[in-house]
């Protein structure tokens, strides 16, 4: 059980000769020391092999491609900038987003706009930006563009249109984005429709469509059904074939690996799609969630059926639990593994703050480090100041080495917005 529970950390996770975590060549207790608790600890380079494992992988298969990071599962700076150096394409779905990839030294031309709801100064900073395609969701955005770009004589904008084909993966309701009555994109009918309209445009270049079908998915058919569906609206420069792809939280979990993903999607697409056509992915969990591990430090231990182990965390670092119910495992940071089932909880005035529930903790104490793998996915994006929590740093590690590439919140950041 031990060695399952390490393969859920980054890879290359060891134990120190006391049986405490080393993650990156870092022990546990040293981030802790150095940074306090909670953190979110990033092992840098297992987040730039696995940009590279998609690049080379995505490369080999289709030469014409790329892959885009899906940034909204991890919008920080330093993430952006990693992933920019290992060669991927950004994905944004906000005007926050772009500014953050920007800032990263993401290359304009390589960034994706997305959104269902992309406001006009959204778009205007699209476009100002030099954004290299814009994902039209509804015929608002064509609308929108149009007018942004009517003020701009001579500019041109590539789109794609952004495709619901009804197909509905096995996943959360809450992440699955490709069947009717989604908010986002458009029916086969509709598609077609913003096509012909944009074909007609002369201030927006139809570049080609887009297709996202959800996120969490454990099997390669549905992906391979978004193919065929977009292949049959015609033939484009370019197909943005999303993301999606699931990460192992769990013991249980057993997603397609990275090669299995993109050989399913390939094989779709050289039965479908155009040969000379430019194929482009957009990994966003699966990108980041092994990379990251939560620290946190338990504050109390409350004996009794069950067992409650209190964490200095919880849902202001990590929705996941509460929004889609997503399991997470977890260990006592120095002594890793075994131990009995106890519900590893937060710190907020809610009962539904549980980070845990039944997970084996060997012989919890007041002070102990507990870690929780696969957390580099959506914990800092959906990070919150519920209770006045300030939000935890983010640490990158390699090589033995760390350093914090966000800061911790300060008191003085919960009130540097008030007016009176």
């Amino acid at each position: 059980m031990q060695d399952q529970l390490i393969g859920l950390f980054p890879p290359g996770t060891e134990l120190d000769d006391h049986g405490a975590l080393v993650i990156a060549g870092c022990p546990v207790a040293e981030l802790a020391e150095t940074y306090g608790t909670p953190a979110l600890i990033v092992d840098e380079g297992a987040l730039r092999a696995r940009a590279r494992a998609y690049a080379d992988g995505l490369a080999a298969r289709w030469p014409n491609s790329r892959v885009t990071f899906a940034s909204k599962a991890f919008p920080c700076t330093a993430v952006y900038r990693a992933l920019t150096e290992e060669g991927l394409g950004i994905d944004v779905a906000s005007g926050g987003e772009l500014a953050l990839a920007v800032a990263g030294g993401a290359d304009p031309a390589g960034l994706v706009v997305h959104g269902n709801a992309k406001t006009s100064e959204e778009l205007r900073m699209a476009v100002d930006a030099g954004a290299g395609l814009i994902v039209v969701d509804n015929f608002d955005d064509i609308d929108r563009l149009e007018l942004i770009l009517a003020g701009r004589p001579g500019r041109e904008q590539g789109v794609l249109v952004r495709v619901t084909p009804d197909i509905r993966p096995d996943t959360h309701e809450a992440v699955s984005t490709g069947q009717a009555g989604s908010k986002f994109g458009l029916l086969l009918p509709e598609a077609r429709q913003a096509i012909a309209r944009l074909r007609g445009s002369d201030r927006l270049r139809l570049d080609g469509v887009h297709v996202h079908i959800g996120s969490q998915i454990m099997d390669t058919k549905p992906f391979e059904q978004a193919v065929e569906a977009v292949a049959g609206l015609g033939t484009f420069d370019v197909y943005d074939l999303g993301g999606g792809l699931g990460a192992r939280y769990t013991y249980e979990d057993g997603p397609p690996s990275v090669d299995e993903y993109l050989d399913a999607l390939v094989d779709s697409a050289r039965g479908t799609l155009p040969g000379a056509a430019r194929i482009l992915i957009e990994p966003g969990r699966s990108m980041t969630a092994e990379a990251g591990v939560s620290l946190y430090r338990a504050v109390t231990v409350k004996h009794g059926r069950p067992t409650f182990v209190a964490v200095d965390g919880g849902m202001g670092d990590n929705l996941e639990v509460s929004l889609y119910q997503q399991r997470f495992e977890a260990t006592v940071a120095t002594r890793v593994g075994g131990g009995r089932p106890v519900r590893l909880v937060g710190r907020h005035c809610e009962s539904g703050d549980v980070l845990s529930e039944g997970v084996p903790l060997r012989d919890p104490r007041p002070g102990d480090l507990i870690a929780v793998p696969v957390t580099g996915a959506y914990t800092y994006a959906l990070g919150n100041n519920y209770n006045g929590a300030r939000r935890p740093p983010v640490v990158f590690c390699r090589d033995g080495r760390h350093r914090a590439v966000v800061r911790r919140e300060t008191y003085g950041d919960l009130l540097r917005r008030d007016l009176d």
